[in-house]
């Protein structure tokens, strides 16, 4: 866990600069603005208990981090019913041993970035989202969305095979009225969440609800070019893997020489490891030093231009710009593996949550996959999560 060190107070102006910092679009940000000289805006970040948690989690941390910084009060939804509507990746079986993972894992992560885990609040979607008034809110709000535009607004979140279903409309609504039952003034969400934000704004108040500010990180590319998944091995890096697991991985990361444009290790640098450096800065500036091609002495950027700069000119080679992100990757996550290993209820929810798939060979040769996990129904088949 990082060390608190004294900070600089921020006035207004400088706490939403901080807010809005490497966001790729504000909504709205007229309401946050008009509620800082007042009081500290409230922001939630809500995650679908789907596949576990990996590297790209650490933008959306580093994001709650400077919510903090900024005097904000984050909370964060564990959407375990969302999990289970998106097409089904999150059985019903597993609900509740994912809900733990992904507590212990994304506290693990938000430590690891100097988070003091007092300052937020961890909250299920399944705590209010299956009582009488949520259900009358959202049948409420049924009657103002139409199924097209329900289904639009969810198309870049849930995967669903085929022909849409129910579930798919019904998942943008319940995002909607999060907002209201988790009694917030902003939504912080990747830029695939642009849809569901644009209904939000469409509807709500004509459905008699506040209408909120959405926040939008980017979509980064992982380091197998294309977004950072967590069904993607190789472009994933588990928030548990060993430093020997995340050389391999980043060795094998798609990075162009000079071409700075879709390449996930600077996009890495950018959005994770500058900012982070920030938040750890007495003095609020990000630094990042490396010894540059040819060179013999460390070289410092302050900013993520100077690193463009570098390696549009070859100064910053793939290898040196691998180099960066390894050895940060390697500093944040170690104090999550030691504390994964060190706990063995974590670990046994791990593999509750995430059961190993048992391959055998059904009838006309084809292969049938059955993963089981403590308290199971020995009766369901569990198909195999992301």
């Amino acid at each position: 866990m990082a060390t608190q060190i004294p900070r600089k107070t921020l006035n207004d102006d400088e706490k939403y600069t901080l807010i809005t910092s490497n966001l790729h679009e504000v909504i709205r940000g007229d309401i946050i603005r008009d509620i800082l000289p007042i009081r500290p805006p409230k922001i939630y970040w809500g995650t679908a208990t789907t596949g576990r948690p990996h590297a790209a989690y650490f933008l959306p941390a580093i994001k709650i981090a400077q919510f903090l910084r900024a005097g904000c009060r984050v909370k964060i939804l564990l959407a375990d019913l969302h999990g289970f509507l998106d097409a089904d990746k999150a059985p019903e079986g597993v609900l509740e041993y994912r809900a733990q993972y992904y507590q212990r894992t994304i506290s693990a992560l938000l430590r690891s970035v100097g988070v003091d885990l007092e300052n937020l609040e961890f909250v299920r979607g399944s705590s209010y989202q299956l009582s009488s008034a949520f259900s009358r809110d959202l049948l409420k709000l049924s009657k103002k969305v139409s199924v097209h535009d329900a289904v639009k607004a969810s198309s870049e979140i849930v995967k669903s095979m085929g022909e849409p279903v129910m579930a798919d409309g019904i998942y943008p609504m319940m995002q909607l009225l999060d907002e209201e039952y988790l009694d917030v003034d902003a939504e912080f969400g990747g830029l695939d969440q642009r849809k569901t934000f644009g209904l939000a704004h469409d509807i709500m108040a004509k459905a008699g609800f506040k209408v909120r500010a959405h926040l939008m990180n980017p979509m980064v590319p992982g380091l197998a070019g294309g977004k950072m998944s967590s069904s993607d091995p190789k472009s994933k890096i588990d928030l548990i893997d060993d430093a020997t697991t995340i050389r391999k991985k980043i060795a094998k990361a798609h990075c162009v020489p000079c071409v700075a444009e879709g390449n996930g290790v600077l996009a890495f640098i950018q959005h994770v490891l500058l900012p982070y450096s920030e938040l750890q800065s007495p003095d609020g500036k990000p630094s990042i030093s490396v010894i540059l091609k040819n060179e013999t002495q460390p070289t410092t950027f302050g900013s993520f231009a100077e690193v463009v700069a570098a390696y549009e000119s070859d100064s910053l080679t793939p290898q040196l710009a691998k180099k960066i992100v390894e050895d940060g990757l390697i500093k944040l996550t170690e104090s999550i593996r030691c504390d994964f290993e060190a706990d063995k209820d974590w670990q046994e929810i791990a593999r509750a949550a995430y059961p190993e798939p048992k391959t055998k060979m059904a009838k006309g040769g084809s292969k049938q996959t059955n993963a089981k996990h403590p308290g199971q129904n020995k009766n369901i088949t569990v198909p195999v999560s992301e």
